[in-house]
């Protein structure tokens, strides 16, 4: 007799009753993608990964070498156990997470960080040492900081934490809200005007309907969520979308969500988050979860191939929990990137990071078309598709101007699938990359921190 699976690979997971590293295979079972472990003490358990066992397989072909980073403590009780990075983390920090305090003016029953009202503040002082920390873990230079907590806007010195952030070496800053504040406080939303220029917002949206929010927030925010977009576009502060995706609640809503998105003024991106089963959320249905490729499917489905499954891609630097897709606007039109290059062809000018610099891009793909012994005619036929994309005269604007051309002309989809207890897989925890910044000087993975290293706010 056969088994009624195809066995793609072996891992090591995590049994969620006692918290210990189980054995783990991933299976394929009818086209979908799962996680069968067996724990001495609790036996056998499976869970979903993937919906689409087609991409699962195929992601590997997006997969590149990490970017080495500085480690901060020693392997020795073995991942996820030793965060701080260790050195068998695979990927550099792509985001760097700052919760600048536990403080919030919500209670969202989904709530990661199960954030309350408190008093509690991270001095400057405090924060500018973590910043310190985290650029020097990077070589010099940090990517992507977001500014969290609780809810940053409560921070009391949250101007001047974005302006100490302004003096630093890092290259972009998003400031992570739930916009109650940025809705009702126009002059705070005309101070952040000031950070204009590699800043954006980062506004939790979860759909359309009252009782989406009356679920994943404890509170109908529609109204509140359209009023913080017309004041930030009133200032003209680049925004990017970030919606929790819960089976059953809102999944019905993704496709809305992206067109809401593209069609509307000043928001430059969605980043869709299956529902991960950590913080506060206690009503646990594990089976009926959320997937990465669920959400792909469904934004196929719900646009009517407006945006394509195979419009997405794995990101490379971290293949098996996000997916995403640019847009670049041609008259009123936006056109998927992937439709007019394979990506596959170029991974090599392709770097471990979330951000999209046209003159980056541009320049790594004529770096490769150079140096590539017997694929030079692949590389030259990518750079000129790609500079059909990218105008001549975007090369003539100054940098302020640069970066209005992007924010108005590109546009992008991210769906990032956080790693549980249920759906741990060690070879993807490797890889994340984006990482909590502590105020024990620290770098610890953003699902890892959830699962075992929040502790008491300090």
């Amino acid at each position: 007799m056969q088994r009624d699976y195809e066995l793609i690979d072996c891992t090591i997971s995590i049994c969620p009753d006692c918290l210990k590293r189980v054995d783990a295979k991933i299976i394929n079972r009818e086209g979908r993608v799962f996680l069968r472990k067996h724990c001495p003490e609790h036996g056998e358990q499976e869970e979903l990964l993937e919906d689409d066992a087609e991409y699962y397989s195929k992601r590997f072909e997006y997969n590149k070498p990490g970017t080495i980073c500085k480690s901060q403590t020693i392997r020795d009780k073995g991942c996820p156990f030793d965060c701080g990075l260790c050195p068998d983390h695979d990927q550099h920090t792509c985001i760097g997470l700052i919760e600048v305090t536990q403080n919030c003016n919500l209670c969202c029953p989904t709530c990661y960080a199960s954030s309350i009202q408190s008093e509690k503040y991270l001095s400057l002082d405090k924060i500018e040492e973590m910043l310190d920390f985290f650029i020097d873990t990077e070589g010099g230079s940090a990517e992507i900081l977001q500014i969290s907590g609780g809810e940053p806007t409560l921070h009391p010195q949250i101007i001047d934490i974005i302006k100490l952030v302004r003096t630093k070496n890092i290259q972009y800053v998003m400031l992570n809200t739930n916009g109650l504040r940025i809705a009702e406080d126009e002059e705070f939303v005309k101070e952040l005007s000031q950070f204009k220029g590699k800043f954006e917002i980062y506004l939790q949206f979860d759909g359309f309907k009252p009782e989406t929010y009356m679920h994943l927030r404890g509170k109908d925010l529609l109204s509140i969520k359209r009023k913080a977009i017309d004041n930030l576009n009133k200032y003209k502060i680049p925004i990017t979308l970030v919606s929790v995706i819960e089976k059953g609640i809102n999944d019905d809503e993704v496709g809305q969500i992206a067109c809401f998105g593209m069609e509307t003024l000043g928001i430059r991106g969605i980043n869709f988050q299956p529902l991960a089963f950590f913080g506060r959320k206690n009503i646990i249905d594990v089976k009926n979860r959320v997937t990465l490729t669920g959400i792909i499917s469904q934004i196929d489905d719900q646009t009517k191939g407006i945006i394509r499954k195979e419009d997405f891609i794995p990101l490379p630097c971290n293949i098996d929990r996000v997916a995403l897709t640019y847009f670049y606007r041609i008259g009123d039109k936006l056109t998927p990137l992937v439709r007019g290059l394979d990506i596959r062809e170029c991974l090599p000018a392709i770097r471990n990071t979330f951000k999209f610099n046209p003159e980056d891009f541009l320049k790594d793909l004529a770096d490769n078309a150079i140096s590539k012994k017997g694929g030079c005619c692949n590389y030259l036929s990518l750079l000129n598709k790609a500079r059909g994309i990218i105008p001549k005269s975007y090369f003539l604007k100054s940098e302020e101007e640069k970066l209005d051309y992007v924010t108005e002309n590109t546009f992008r989809i991210s769906i990032s699938s956080f790693v549980d207890v249920y759906n741990f897989d060690m070879k993807s925890m490797k890889k994340e990359c984006v990482h909590i910044i502590t105020p024990e000087l620290k770098k610890i993975p953003f699902s890892s921190y959830n699962m075992f290293h929040r502790g008491k706010w300090t």
